[in-house]
């Protein structure tokens, strides 16, 4: 069994990073959307971005 990271561009909004994490952790799509968005706007700024961006272009998928 392969548990890398993969990107689920079909379910995806953006770049598929969200509807990915949600198939590996069995979490609904839209929490982690929001936990992002949340993340982004109240702690992390323009890290959160730049992870986001970064976990895009180097996940597979």
């Amino acid at each position: 069994m392969n548990n890398s990271f993969t990107l689920d561009r079909r379910q995806g909004k953006i770049m598929g990073v969200c509807a990915g994490l949600a198939n590996r952790t069995h979490i609904d799509v839209t929490l982690i959307r929001i936990a992002v968005v949340l993340l982004t706007l109240c702690a992390l700024g323009p890290v959160g971005v730049v992870a986001y961006l970064l976990a895009g272009w180097l996940a597979e998928g």
